[in-house]
């Protein structure tokens, strides 16, 4: 399996993090952790399929994911190609008119938010590109055609390094002072530019930061407290819905 990183052009920096070209010659089962921002993929080859109520449902060949509070389980078939954007934590809403907020936990076929015509000619030059640099200057004049120059909302993206700087434990109301603002408007606005409310932004954030922590030799009630639950218990509970597992047996097969 080969899972290769490219960055975008200095118009897009700001918005994308980073483009991946993955490729699997073996079937495969995995999980997927909850990010802090939107991701599309693109198949140029092979199959993707979605666990959801025990069933595996083959995805379509060009979708978008939106931000995540629970793993979510795929299966990919053998000899699978994919391009995968990773978008920063504002970058969906420079791209798309569809609600930003109304893909919280949700998957959807990429041409219910941009015209089908569009896609099904980068999924023509996709399907003939025989290099990754091919494949990622496609894909990067798609999202060109499709940026919007709007004005970025320069109180969430301070929002948003509040919360990284706290590592995702800042509370909401003391986010709010800083920022001047009032709940009301302020979690409006916060959802439609990053997807999901301020409050589970914040612990996707913290539970990032909890996963980097666990490839540190410190002990699980040392990483708890430093992340800021309130107890072991309640660490055990959110861990356990954004892995399926415990941190005991997460960091076993670290």
């Amino acid at each position: 399996m080969r899972f290769d990183k490219y960055f975008p052009t200095d118009k897009l920096k700001d918005y994308i993090k980073y483009y991946v070209v993955s490729e699997n010659d073996v079937k495969t089962e995995y999980k997927v952790f909850p990010s802090s921002g939107f991701v599309i993929g693109f198949q140029y080859k092979g199959q993707l399929s979605a666990l959801k109520d025990k069933t595996y449902n083959k995805l379509t060949s060009a979708g978008i994911t939106g931000i995540s509070d629970s793993y979510k389980v795929f299966k990919n078939s053998a000899d699978i190609g994919t391009v995968l954007v990773y978008f920063t934590e504002i970058g969906y809403t420079h791209f798309a008119s569809y609600p930003a907020n109304e893909l919280f936990n949700l998957s959807l076929s990429l041409d219910e938010i941009f015209e089908k015509n569009k896609i099904d000619e980068v999924e023509e030059k996709l399907a003939i590109a025989n290099s990754d640099k091919q494949r990622i200057k496609i894909v990067e004049q798609f999202l060109l055609t499709e940026f919007k120059s709007t004005q970025t909302d320069k109180l969430i993206v301070d929002a948003v390094k509040l919360i990284y700087q706290s590592r995702g434990t800042i509370r909401i109301k003391e986010l709010q002072e800083k920022l001047f603002i009032s709940q009301s408007p302020f979690e409006k606005r916060f959802r439609k530019v990053v997807g999901t409310s301020a409050k589970k932004f914040c612990s996707i954030v913290r539970f990032n930061f909890v996963i980097d922590n666990l490839q540190e030799a410190k002990s699980l009630t040392k990483i708890c407290y430093e992340n800021n639950f309130f107890d072991h218990a309640h660490f055990i509970k959110d861990f356990k819905q954004f892995t399926g597992n415990t941190p005991e047996n997460f960091k076993r097969f670290l």
